[in-house]
């Protein structure tokens, strides 16, 4: 690998390149109030702390959704299942935002702001700083409320491409030594009674593509 600390700074093109082999999670980042309503596709999100429970969200400048988040103060971090790719590349093109939010079923949150239904998780939060880097805006985001989690697999993108992440298998059963106190009683119950599905990870599915 070429060290370029004392050399020419990295091209803007070359970082993108790089940057796009990273497996990020998709999330819709949404949000209400007096800038109105507004939300775009995101995977510049991390965890900050859990105490208290702080994410950040960076948000280019030149995004159409900006001036509402400029001047609102409560977001959701709406994290996308495989399956809601379609509602990815509609918040993440120059769809309008009327547009963007009828492709998707939502209810409001304790502070007015659409959560999606059907999200791997939502974070409702509240903005309690704003730094400017760069291009973006990085939101300091305190969590004040949590929607149930949903189910199935998670959206991810990488190499420029949305792809499906299957759910890990859940841990094996230990089994029983051969000869242990109760190994026989426990293979003839199991006969009687059907023995359990096998645990396992969710088939592989094909890479998923932008719309």
């Amino acid at each position: 690998m070429r060290d370029t600390a004392d050399a020419t700074p990295v091209a803007a093109e070359a970082y993108r390149a790089a940057m796009a082999r990273l497996v990020s999670a998709v999330h819709l980042v949404t949000t209400d109030g007096p800038g109105g309503r507004a939300g775009f596709t995101a995977s510049a999100v991390c965890s900050v702390s859990d105490t208290p429970p702080t994410l950040l969200v960076c948000l280019n400048r030149a995004s159409s959704a900006y001036p509402a988040f400029a001047r609102n103060d409560r977001l959701c971090v709406n994290t996308l299942a495989a399956d809601q790719q379609g509602v990815a590349a509609a918040f993440g093109g120059r769809t309008p935002m009327g547009a963007r939010f009828a492709a998707a079923a939502w209810r409001p949150d304790a502070a007015g702001v659409p959560v999606l239904d059907r999200a791997l998780a939502a974070f409702s939060c509240r903005i309690v700083r704003r730094v400017s880097a760069g291009t973006h805006d990085v939101l300091f985001c305190e969590v004040a409320g949590l929607a149930d989690p949903g189910g199935g697999d998670a959206l991810v993108y990488a190499d420029r491409r949305y792809h499906a992440l299957a759910r890990a298998a859940e841990p094996a059963l230990a089994q029983p030594e051969s000869g242990a106190p109760g190994t026989a009683e426990a293979r003839r119950a199991g006969r009687n009674e059907g023995a359990p599905a096998r645990l396992g990870a969710s088939p592989r599915r094909p890479a998923l593509t932008r719309a």
